[in-house]
């Protein structure tokens, strides 16, 4: 099996990158995500891969880091996802930001995918909401906050300022997070309007 591929960029496909290792050029297919941030052609490049063998065929998947290549094993353990929904849920979400959004339930974001309904995205964040904060942090504060505001507990200040955020064509996710941090600076008595300044200024980072 390999497990990594160095070696120089030889040339780029639509879904696909030709590694040159020594002579020999190595057909990998690599999530969106991870095609627009190799190197260019003729420089030097390091993949963790995966290697899946059929009868027919051996076919190899690229990942810029290990972690990446865990949550593309991951994924493929929910049913109804193989290997293309799974790259597919990577070309949008980098591992942190999958992470986060599986486990704030954060299933709009994951639907964002590539082939993923909405039925597909709860079921992805069901199976695997217990496993996401091993593979990246994720701050408490923020599922906190998505658990209020999925349980409709939060406070009237802080749901306003996250729906303004949303409306103002934020991903949920994004907002939440704004929101969590902005209830870390202002208290949790602060008014929306505050909420929602002070997240637009932590989304202006």
């Amino acid at each position: 099996m390999i497990g990594k591929l160095k070696g120089l960029i030889d040339s780029y496909g639509d879904d696909f990158v030709i590694v040159d290792v020594g002579g020999v050029g190595y057909v990998v297919h690599c999530s969106t995500r991870t095609l627009q941030n190799l190197p260019s052609v003729g420089e030097a490049a390091t993949l963790s891969i995966e290697t899946h063998v059929r009868e027919d065929m051996i076919r190899l998947f690229g990942f810029r880091s290990d972690q990446e290549r865990e949550w593309f094993r991951l994924l493929q353990s929910v049913q109804g996802v193989g290997a293309k929904v799974a790259l597919g849920i990577l070309s949008v979400l980098d591992p942190g930001m999958l992470a986060t959004a599986i486990a704030t339930g954060d299933k709009a974001s994951v639907a964002r995918g590539p082939g993923v309904g909405p039925k597909l995205a709860a079921r992805i964040v069901a199976e695997l909401k217990d496993k996401a904060p091993a593979f990246g942090h994720v701050d408490p504060a923020l599922i906190r906050l998505s658990d209020a505001l999925d349980d409709r507990n939060a406070p009237a200040p802080v749901s306003d300022a996250v729906s303004a955020l949303v409306n103002l064509g934020y991903p949920q996710i994004q907002a939440s997070a704004a929101v969590a941090a902005a209830l870390k600076q202002a208290g949790d008595e602060a008014e929306a309007k505050t909420l929602i300044r002070l997240g637009l200024r932590e989304l202006a980072r």
